[in-house]
């Protein structure tokens, strides 16, 4: 079935890339039955840095970019495996090279210190947790082998009691990878083995980063495994209590999806939502919801334009932005041709939470691909409000970029840690915030120092209750991109 094109211009688009403007490119939308092909309002574009082996190269496919305590940006590459940091004017630094492989990004503690994994190295070269300070100082607090599971593909989660949870994809006790929890410290335990039920019904696999929702729980995904070996849902208590939510491949034609290599994001409704890598009616991949206790439902089914030009494959999660609307990539697909293959170089795309698909730009708009291709890494917003992100390959060198997409969303501020007790001090992140006149959790004023122009020290009040921060600067107020929540 061939789906009907109507073509309506609603403004400019603008995508600037090594400082050169592309081609105008429409975005494709799929509304209900027909496909609505339109040129969106203005937009930036801007390829920041390109990867050249010295700083790094192929961002890993479950990394996504974080800012730090210092208002720039962290995240790692596998093939060179180096963590860097790079401003949001594009200057790139690396911090440390961790030797091999870290596939997933890394967390920064309260402490300033960062904490991840590589796929491999370590004692038994089945990859590793490390810590890494600021100036680049590397300490390994684990290396996997045995019993704790083979090859994390995910980094971690910092949980609400100060540990850290995360994955590895295979070994362990039944054979088909991990869940653990290690301290800071270095202290490891595993809290559930993969593959323990007859035929992996509990999945394997697990490749991307859990997350902790505000119910406490821990969330995450598998690539395989489950009850049609297509991958699951699950949900793991801090203390090890393991539920299957949701096996994939159960409709007919796996037209809910199939093989999620990307984490969950919890929204603002309290529900999940993710990606599948194929699958679909078209089985280009899926977007989908679930709620907390496996309701799933597919929203937008990629590939359903001709030659797949709203994408095809994504292999990273999404993000949900101060718009309320979740963003997020393609690996293929798109638009444009490529020397990495006529199926394309892969997309950005914004979806509402019904569902609702525009393709915001296609990679390798230009020639040889300076913008780069394959953005398997997810993104991220800053709180200047523009969205980062990494490509795998192309740039420069090609070996990947650093980009950014300005879309014209506001600045606000942001809590590390989203979660304490009162009492307990926490770092609010921001742009701007030279000259603050007050701080507040949910309405109750708060005591703070302010330690740069992009942080400050705040501690949480007596008597607040769950609900967005404010912080009241000399341009105006700012507001948390989600509630700051108040532990018992």
């Amino acid at each position: 079935m061939t789906f009907p094109q109507l073509f309506e211009t609603i403004g400019g688009l603008a995508f600037v890339a090594l400082s050169l403007i592309a081609t105008p490119t429409p975005a494709q939308t799929a509304v209900g039955s027909e496909t609505l092909v339109v040129a969106l309002p203005a937009q930036t574009f801007t390829t920041l840095a390109s990867f050249d082996q010295a700083d790094g190269a192929g961002p890993g496919p479950s990394m996504s970019m974080i800012q730090g305590l210092d208002g720039t940006f962290y995240g790692t590459t596998q093939e060179v495996g180096t963590v860097f940091n790079i401003t949001s004017g594009g200057i790139l630094t690396v911090v440390t090279k961790v030797v091999s492989e870290p596939y997933g990004g890394v967390v920064q503690t309260t402490d300033g210190n960062f904490y991840g994994t590589t796929h491999t190295a370590g004692k038994y070269n089945k990859g590793t947790v490390f810590e890494v300070t600021p100036n680049g100082v590397l300490t390994t607090l684990h290396s996997f082998g045995g019993s704790s599971g083979w090859y994390p593909a995910a980094g971690l989660v910092q949980a609400t009691n100060g540990s850290f949870y995360g994955t590895t994809y295979t070994r362990g006790p039944d054979g088909g990878g991990t869940v653990f929890k290690i301290t800071p410290s270095g202290n490891l335990k595993v809290l559930y083995s993969f593959c323990s039920q007859t035929d992996c019904t509990d999945g394997n696999g697990a490749s991307a980063a859990l997350i902790q929702a505000t119910n406490g729980t821990l969330y995450g995904t598998t690539s395989e495994g489950g009850a049609n070996n297509h991958g699951t849902v699950f949900k793991i208590t801090p203390s090890g209590t393991f539920t299957s939510l949701y096996s994939f491949c159960s409709t007919t034609r796996c037209a809910d999806g199939g093989e999620p290599l990307a984490g969950l994001v919890q929204a603002a409704n309290g529900n999940l939502y993710g990606t599948t890598s194929s699958g679909g009616v078209h089985n280009g991949g899926t977007v989908f919801e679930i709620t907390p206790s496996g309701n799933l439902t597919t929203l937008y089914s990629l590939c359903a334009l001709s030659n797949c030009t709203d994408g095809r494959s994504p292999q990273a999660g999404l993000i949900q932005a101060t718009d309320g609307n979740f963003y997020g990539t393609t690996a293929a697909g798109g638009i444009s041709c490529s020397p990495f293959g006529s199926a394309g170089c892969g997309t950005i795309f914004r979806i509402t939470s019904t569902g609702k698909l525009t393709t915001l730009y296609s990679f390798c708009a230009q020639t040889n691909c300076p913008d780069g291709a394959e953005p398997a890494p997810g993104l991220f917003q800053s709180t200047n409000g523009i969205i980062y992100g990494t490509t795998q390959v192309g740039g420069a060198d090609g070996d990947g970029v650093v980009f950014s997409l300005s879309i014209g969303l506001g600045p606000f501020v942001e809590a590390l840690p989203y979660a304490a007790k009162a009492g307990t001090s926490i770092n609010v992140l921001g742009q701007g915030l030279t000259g603050t006149t007050a701080v507040s959790f949910n309405g109750v004023a708060a005591k703070f120092n302010l330690i740069s122009d992009t942080r400050i020290l705040a501690t949480v009040p007596e008597h607040a209750t769950t609900g967005f921060l404010t912080v009241t600067t000399p341009s105006g107020k700012l507001k948390s991109n989600k509630k700051f929540r108040i532990l018992p």
